[in-house]
């Protein structure tokens, strides 16, 4: 076991952390060598209860704590998880198996952008006059919602973390928070560097555990919102479970996102793009655009290009700053990504490059799998309807442009959506009309803290992100003030 990934303990209630060992145990592993880097137990309801206990008291004084005093916690807490950055890597490459070269520059940069974020945007929200007649006048007071509990996904888990917490924090209310079980850790050192910040005990709390803790959550009466990042079977049950007491829900769930490649498109650019939008993070992320659309054209110098930097991509120990692409995250992952890709070979996709199970040297156990790209795949095959969360690329023709739009369009889910095209008009007339909350012309998959993300359809309600993303940590009092006399009908 790595030593210095076991946390102190399990879980972090009211500015401290707890253990109890009565709940069930289970490990997080290293994904590239398979080796256990630490062990946590799962919140019992006596751990459950105390989380709840104690942000519901520190919430009611956050509440009525000024903005701008909210806002210079947080934004102290970025400046601390900068000064960690280092540190929050590699525990987060040990846990995910992402490459260091990701995790260095992404996942606690995004969290501490976050933070900053909204610690300035904590001071500036305001409420508004409404002039009714000479007689009356009303405004409104915006607040927080109360105690938020949230679930996070194991793909991100500090930027999700954080996506939740800021916001959240931001508009005074106090936040319980699941880690996937996959990747419990680097939850907990957002919770040391808020604390460190000066944060009151007991508005983060972080608490361990499978799908009955965060079942648990979702249906207790003292819990005011929902807010999940993970998959679309758990979103339903959610909304099903707060459906009982009617708490707020936000939703972040998967995708199935086009990614379309017009004939006048810069060549580089639009590999490149493709390249991002399907094998970053070993292509586990949600907003992957993994059905790459591409006009007759283009067709042939980009897929010859595509597949050449494909298998140029570095596969290897994920702590290696040389490594651009390190395992999946677990063993289970693994073999959903390879029952896809034994799925699409019987459907009669062509297998271009990649689909391999590398053994490496000294990584025997480790999950590793190569890039993958599929050509001639067509609109009703498996691999082109469901979500693999994993690095599998599907290519696709296409000639014209209103249809290309209509295929696009033709799945349940609207996470993401992009275009690569080098006639702007274009660009934006195409992402006009595709079905997705988050669109790109000429990029992909790039999430910076002021744009909203969300999807539309299956991919979840709500926004993250943003001035947009305090909507849904809070809600609207209307106040009606009457100057005049007041008279009834009878």
């Amino acid at each position: 076991m790595t030593a210095d990934a076991q946390p102190t303990a399990s879980h972090f209630i009211n500015g401290t952390y707890v253990e109890d060992v009565n709940g069930a145990k289970f490990q997080s592993f290293h994904p590239a060598t398979g080796e256990a880097i630490a062990i946590v137990y799962s919140a019992t309801d006596a751990v459950i209860a105390q989380a709840i206990d104690a942000a519901r008291h520190a919430q009611k004084v956050w509440a009525k704590t000024p903005g701008a005093e909210r806002g210079r916690i947080l934004i102290k807490a970025a400046e601390i998880v900068r000064r960690r950055n280092d540190e929050i890597a590699r525990i987060e490459t040990l846990d995910t198996g992402k490459a260091i070269q990701e995790t260095l520059y992404v996942d606690a940069v995004s969290a501490a952008d976050n933070l900053e974020y909204f610690g300035h945007l904590a001071a500036t929200t305001t409420n508004e006059h409404i002039p009714v007649d000479e007689k009356c006048f009303a405004y409104t007071l915006r607040e927080p919602i109360g105690i938020v509990a949230a679930m996070g996904a194991w793909n991100y888990p500090i930027q999700t973390c954080s996506w939740k917490a800021a916001p959240a924090l931001a508009m005074g209310n106090a936040l319980i928070y699941k880690p996937s079980e996959t990747t419990p850790l680097t939850a907990l050192l957002l919770a040391e560097c808020l604390t460190e910040a000066g944060l009151p005990a007991g508005l983060i709390n972080i608490i361990q555990g499978m799908g009955d803790v965060g079942a648990k959550l979702t249906s207790h009466p003292n819990v005011d919102k929902v807010s999940l990042t993970g998959s679309v079977p758990t979103g339903s049950k959610i909304m099903t479970a707060a459906a009982a007491t009617l708490k707020h829900v936000s939703l972040e769930l998967g995708g199935k996102s086009p990614l379309i490649i017009f004939d006048d498109a810069h060549l580089e650019n639009a590999v490149s793009g493709a390249i991002m939008a399907n094998f970053y993070s070993t292509g586990q992320v949600c907003s992957n655009g993994t059905r790459v659309f591409v006009q007759d054209g283009i067709r042939e110098a980009f897929t010859d290009r595509l597949v050449e930097r494909t298998r140029a991509i570095k596969i290897g120990d994920p702590l290696d700053p040389d490594v651009q692409m390190g395992p999946m995250v677990s063993q289970r992952q693994l073999d959903i990504v390879k029952g896809y890709i034994e799925t699409g070979k019987q459907e009669g996709a062509r297998l271009l490059t990649g689909g391999g199970c590398p053994t490496l040297q000294g990584l025997e156990n480790g999950h590793f799998i190569e890039p993958t790209i599929f050509n001639q795949v067509s609109d009703e095959m498996t691999i082109a309807r469901e979500e693999i969360f994993g690095p599998v690329l599907s290519l696709f023709d296409f000639n014209d442009e209103e249809t290309v739009i209509d295929r696009a369009n033709d799945t349940p889910f609207g996470l993401a959506a992009g275009v690569f095209t080098g006639d702007l008009a274009r660009g934006h007339r195409v992402v006009a009309q595709l079905q997705a909350g988050t669109t790109y012309i000429n990029n992909f998959n790039l999430t910076p803290v002021g744009v909203p993300f969300g999807g539309y359809k299956m991919s979840g309600i709500g926004r993250e992100n943003a001035k947009h993303a305090l909507d849904y940590y809070s809600q609207i009092k209307s106040v009606y003030v009457e100057l005049g006399d007041v008279e009834a009908g009878y």
